[in-house]
């Protein structure tokens, strides 16, 4: 879509703010141009012999006129028009400013809380296609971009204002040196449609540059552990270096771009004034009486006129230069090109009788067969349901389908009979707590991330949660207790100290349905034995719903479904499944090897949930 439109959709949020900025700079554009060709007779008055001023051609006496009614005014009242209209003119231009910086700010600003409200709503698919580093970029840079095209646009209206009030003096004075006048401008015109283009291609390598340089400068800060450990810092420094040298030059091109505008410009407004003069010259000779006063007025309104001509065409170069960033912007900001889940009105009040999947089929976009086929299980309220199987088998992305992470493509999910897409979502997950083996933590005080989700808990409540999921023994010991900040992703922990935050923060919003992700899966001994029991206690009275590679964990279980290859193949307790001596006794007897638990690898293949 042309970026003018889209310039117009965000500028028809804040009409009154448009409206203000448009009114001011023409009213700006009038005074500088009235008092402009004022400034002649002023000027001619100073050389007068008396108080009235030299006789002036037909065409100033009646912009005079329009002031005082009267085609010959006195040189004291002239003066006194003049620099009323140049007060007017500078108190225009400074509130055009101030309306101008504020719109640009403003929308800016709500572009910004646009995009973040677009990225709270979306599914969590539309984050597995798109990069983190290029999202934090179309917040940042790209809005910065697209806030300038915005300003810039606004001071394009104002200065094609300014040059028509000028055209309009300049017809008024001679039409015939105005018709020549503009054939030599228009000539400069086409010229700098050049520049405009290569600003226009430079603006677009620079989005890319920076767009890339954020997502690669995000990725190794997340996965400098990995840089440093393979000895490559040299080729991430010579990479990320390239980009930066990348994009400085993209820069560089832009600047050296309109650079190149205002002595093109100048040049080419010294010899439309020459060819002013001796086109006068030549063909209005027989009006030589007034010939003098009439080519000094023109010239210095054209002379006036000729500095906005140049800001017309740099700013028409910078315009283009951003307006693929306005671009950019709009497709980020487009809701109807993004998975956004449809918001049921049923409020979850509580779980009564279970949850029932019924002949669930899902696939991601990527992926070339479904993950789940014909998936039909049951969760009784306060019961607990396990699901084990090799890894790619869809455990994981059956737990994903619950909260609404993604909708099933097939089939249905019902709690109390009532369809899980009927519900509204805030209130269905409001209502879960959920703890996987990728555990996240923001980097603030413990107290904060325990509390996270919760309105108005006291601290005696926190420390009891941390007591009960096993983690406030550790935290006692910590330099400042639950006020201790824990680093990006709780870099400073362990593990176990992770997860048993996270069952922490489970414990304190009481969930009603709790989903268990491979919580233990990637611990030690010790740290495992910790975290189940804090799982155990997490657990009780709810109506669970557990993967788990380590059998040892679900044996407990009311019921375990085994999947393989998107499919439930067994269903039922762990003694009838080892009786059977189906794929769970197989799975059983490949861990318990000689009274050996052999520990399984982290799923790799399926999607994480994520930690609420």
């Amino acid at each position: 879509m042309n970026p003018n439109r889209l310039l117009l959709r965000f500028a028809r949020r804040y009409p009154r703010l448009v409206l203000m900025t448009s009114v001011l700079g023409l009213s700006g554009a009038l005074f500088n141009g009235v008092s402009t060709a004022l400034v002649v007779p002023v000027i001619l008055g100073f050389l007068g012999q008396g108080n009235q001023p030299t006789p002036m051609p037909p065409q100033i006496q009646k912009v005079l006129g329009f002031f005082s009614g009267n085609t010959t005014p006195s040189f004291s009242t002239l003066l006194i028009v003049v620099l009323l209209l140049i007060v007017l003119k500078n108190v225009a231009a400074y509130f055009s400013s101030i309306t101008s910086a504020r719109l640009t700010q403003t929308l800016s600003t709500s572009i910004r809380k646009d995009g973040i409200r677009m990225l709270l709503d979306v599914d969590i698919d539309f984050y597995g296609h798109n990069k983190v580093g290029d999202i934090i970029g179309q917040l940042g840079g790209e809005v910065s971009r697209t806030a300038d095209a915005i300003k810039i646009a606004l001071q394009i209206i104002t200065v094609s204002l300014t040059i028509l009030v000028f055209v309009a003096l300049l017809l008024a004075i001679s039409w015939q040196l105005t018709l020549m006048a503009t054939i030599l401008l228009c000539l400069v015109t086409l010229c700098n449609h050049l520049f405009i283009k290569r600003a226009k291609n430079s603006g677009q390598a620079l989005s890319d540059h920076s767009r890339e340089y954020s997502v690669t400068l995000l990725e190794s800060l997340n996965g400098v552990r990995l840089i440093k450990s393979a000895s490559q810092e040299a080729t991430t420094y010579k990479q990320l270096s390239w980009l930066i040298d990348a994009r400085e030059k993209a820069e560089l091109i832009s600047q050296a771009n309109y650079a190149m505008i205002g002595p093109v410009n100048e040049i080419a407004g010294i010899c439309t004034v020459i060819a002013i003069v001796a086109f006068s010259r030549t063909v209005m000779a027989s009006e030589s009486a007034a010939l003098s006063t009439l080519l000094l007025m023109y010239l210095l309104t054209l002379f006036r006129m000729l500095p906005f001509v140049s800001q017309l065409n740099t700013l028409r170069s910078q315009f283009a230069n951003n307006s693929p960033s306005v671009r950019i912007v709009h497709e980020f900001l487009n809701r109807s090109s993004k998975p956004i889940m449809v918001q049921g009105q049923h409020l979850y009040t509580g779980l009564k009788k279970g949850i029932r999947f019924e002949n669930i089929t899902f696939g991601y976009p990527t992926s070339p067969s479904p993950v789940l086929k014909g998936i039909s299980l049951e969760l009784p309220r306060g019961t607990t349901l396990a699901l084990v199987g090799t890894s790619g088998a869809g455990k994981s992305t059956l737990a994903d389908l619950l909260p609404r992470f993604y909708d099933c493509q097939g089939g249905r999910i019902s709690l109390d009979g009532v369809d899980l897409k009927d519900f509204d979502i805030r209130s269905l997950r409001r209502a879960m707590g959920i703890v996987s083996q990728e555990t996240f933590l923001f980097n603030t005080t413990i107290y904060n991330n325990i509390a996270y989700g919760c309105d108005r808990v006291s601290e005696s409540q926190v420390i009891d949660a941390a007591k009960r999921a096993n983690a406030y023994e550790f935290i006692a010991q910590m330099p400042e207790g639950l006020q201790t900040h824990i680093g990006d992703r709780g870099v400073l922990l362990s593990g176990g100290q992770r997860q048993r935050l996270a069952i922490a923060r489970a414990l304190l919003r009481n969930p009603d349905i709790l989903i268990l992700d491979e919580a233990t899966s990637a611990l030690d001994t010790v740290s495992e034995r910790l975290v189940q029991q804090a799982i155990d206690e997490l657990s009780r009275d709810r109506t669970v719903l557990v993967i788990a590679h380590r059998l040892s964990t679900i044996q407990n279980a009311d019921q375990i479904a085994v999947f393989h290859q998107g499919k439930v193949v067994e269903v039922g307790t762990h003694d009838a499944l080892l009786e059977k001596g189906g794929q769970y006794a197989q799975l059983y007897s490949m861990q318990f090897t000689e009274g050996t638990i052999v520990p399984a690898q982290p799923d790799e293949t399926e999607t994480p949930a994520v930690v609420l």
